[in-house]
């Protein structure tokens, strides 16, 4: 196959600097990483921010700090932001219409499905409180609504197997809004929100193995959605067989610190230069930004 391959760039996510020094930050931080990703090859680039409780519009304000650098010098790119933590599904997302009205907001988000995040205690086991992020169908159909009225096009993250059955039942009913791509997250072994240790994740979902990749391929047979794949909470080169059989099959690669936990501390355009490598080995060339429009045929939006 030789079609080209999105890369996706997830620069910061739950990572922090403690985990990896290198992880952006700062509005200034995020700028600057997300140029370099670009120009490493990253047709999108996904950031979180520091300030997740606040209203809409000052989460709004603070993404556009770190994002007007670089629209400024590449217009062109495609950047979107993460989930707020409410209040409710309605205070998750109230940051989605402010940064869309700028139009420069092309993709939003849809995560249909409830998943446990945290760490491994001494004994062994996931350790307590622990976090689950939830998202009832309500929640989901949320999301679903408010990409289809903002007309962006949904990133739609599959953490565990129940996700994906969920956003096929969308796409099947001719309700999964145009633009969207499928993320494919296999659970690495340090899982998601972990501080700073790696290897003490409690690991979630479905592990990256060849396994796992047929089952999630037959819960999406028959679909023509584009879709990726990452390991959350593991390193991306480590599962090199893995990876180069789901570029074989048509698939597209997230990547960066977000996911990204393992003993070594790269940066994010090294994590980008890996994934252009395993595109290489593959046969199939990395898209660019204005491929990656029309292949996720993301809707137009008035500026």
């Amino acid at each position: 196959m030789s079609d080209p391959v999105i890369i996706e760039a997830a620069i910061n996510g739950g990572s922090t600097k403690a985990r990896n020094p290198h992880t952006p930050t700062t509005p200034e931080e995020i700028a600057a990483d997300a140029l370099a990703c670009i120009d490493a090859g990253a047709a999108i680039v996904h950031n979180h921010i520091d300030r997740v409780m606040v209203p809409g519009e000052e989460s709004a304000a603070r993404y556009l700090e770190g994002w007007a650098p670089v629209l400024d010098a590449r217009p062109d790119a495609i950047l979107y932001p993460t989930t707020n933590f409410g209040p409710g599904v309605e205070g998750a997302y109230s940051h989605m219409r402010p940064l869309a009205a700028t139009g420069h907001l092309k993709i939003g988000i849809i995560d249909p499905g409830s998943v446990n995040f945290g760490a491994i205690g001494p004994d062994g086991v996931p350790a307590g409180p622990g976090v689950v992020y939830v998202n009832s169908y309500g929640d989901i159909r949320h999301q679903r609504d408010l990409c289809e009225e903002l007309r962006l096009g949904p990133s739609v993250a599959i953490f565990e197997p129940g996700f994906l059955r969920t956003a096929m039942r969308y796409h099947q009913a001719g309700m999964m809004p145009r633009g969207a791509m499928i993320k494919l997250y296999f659970g690495g072994h340090s899982g998601y929100l972990t501080g700073g240790s790696a290897g003490r994740g409690a690991a979630f979902g479905l592990p990256p193995t060849r396994t796992a990749l047929d089952a999630y391929c037959e819960l999406m047979e028959g679909s023509t959605l584009p879709w990726s794949v990452a390991v959350i909470g593991g390193d991306l080169s480590e599962h090199r067989e893995v990876v180069l059989e789901a570029l074989a099959r048509g698939a597209h690669l997230h990547a960066g610190l977000e996911d990204h936990m393992g003993d070594r501390t790269p940066t994010n355009v090294e994590l980008v230069t890996e994934a252009v490598g395993l595109c290489a080995e593959a046969g199939r060339p990395v898209a660019s930004i204005a491929e990656t429009e029309a292949i996720l045929d993301l809707p137009r939006r008035e500026h």
